[in-house]
């Protein structure tokens, strides 16, 4: 038999790693495809844009924090004149792979969700009409948005388009897992490793799969234990009105968990350990022991990927035409 060649011997080896990959539960994450530039960049200017909100001090980075793993770092996010938020602030890294978004699924796309906080309340405090004419004030914007989507083009569906855009980017590709996956069996610890199978026999990826590690379902929290909390949001009920839907959320994703403290949707859990552990008795009905609990942060950890780098826009000057912030008024 002649002998393989080089080329062969790749090829082989690649389908291998394909059909290795096709059997994990967990997806490679792939860094971002920016095919629309110049719409990314307004995006993140708008993302970043505290004017969005009635005080002029809440922009979308203030509870997604890109310095802080996309997330406040606090239980509950703080909002419009120092009202207390009702849940934790997801992280926008990756949210894009997500089913829905927010916790309980209320918006279909990422387009949606932005729509939401600038006029709620308890968040930016605004209006949609407020927000389009504060940013249409401003001729820095309303040439961005004439080149992009044509003249006369500041509305609200705009305004949300582009920060989706921008958010899509928002992706941490190459953890150490990722490389991992892709065959390099020293890219993560042996504990870590433990910790992956651990993941699989104790069917956490059951939940937890795909290129986030999340986000692909709903699951209801504390499924043969009750969750107790007592924070009052009651998930997907909220939504649809069924009971079976009650304390039922979108399941979070795993990538950068270690960065996204604190955990669940109440966030009053502060550390993985104790997080694994109590998901292991409400959901599971098991209990981890310490060197369980030890591989299992390992392994959470190594599903840290590359941050996005991101460079801080300059955003254009309000004038006489743009209304006031109010910070101090309900």
């Amino acid at each position: 038999m002649k002998q393989l060649s080089t080329l062969s011997i790749a090829v082989i080896t690649t389908l291998a790693s394909h059909s290795l990959l096709a059997q994990e539960p967990i997806a490679i994450i792939e860094p971002a495809k920016i095919s629309q530039p110049e719409k990314v960049e307004l995006g993140k200017m708008l993302f970043f844009e505290p004017r969005l909100s009635k005080s002029g001090f809440i922009s979308c980075n203030s509870c997604h924090n890109l310095s802080l793993g996309g997330v406040d770092a606090l239980p509950t996010s703080i909002g419009h004149n120092w009202q207390q938020g009702p849940i934790n602030s997801p992280t926008v890294l990756n949210a894009e792979y997500g089913l829905a978004q927010f916790w309980d699924g209320r918006a279909k796309d990422l387009q949606e969700q932005a729509a939401g906080p600038i006029a709620n309340p308890k968040e930016m405090g605004f209006t949609h009409e407020l927000a389009v004419s504060t940013i249409d004030s401003m001729p820095g914007y309303q040439s961005r948005f004439a080149a992009i989507y044509g003249k006369d083009s500041v509305n609200i569906d705009n305004i949300t388009d582009a920060i989706a855009e921008f958010e899509k980017t928002l992706v941490t590709p190459n953890s150490p897992f990722d490389k991992y996956l892709e065959g390099d069996k020293e890219a993560i610890s042996e504990s870590a490793q433990a910790g992956y199978q651990l993941f699989k026999d104790k069917a956490c990826s059951s939940c937890h799969n795909g290129p986030a590690v999340g986000g692909t379902m709903y699951m209801k929290m504390g499924l043969v234990k009750p969750f107790h909390t007592n924070n009052p949001a009651e998930g997907r009920i909220a939504v649809t009105g069924k009971e079976s839907d009650k304390h039922v959320f979108k399941v979070p994703t795993l990538r950068n968990i270690e960065l996204t403290y604190p955990y669940f949707h109440d966030g009053e859990t502060w550390t993985l350990e104790e997080a694994v552990n109590t998901m292991a008795d409400i959901q599971l009905g098991a209990a981890l022991t310490e060197k369980e609990t030890k591989e299992m942060v390992s392994f959470l950890k190594s599903l840290t990927g590359e941050q996005p780098q991101i460079t801080l826009p300059i955003l254009p000057p309000s004038n006489a035409n743009t209304p006031r912030p109010l910070p101090f008024t309900n």
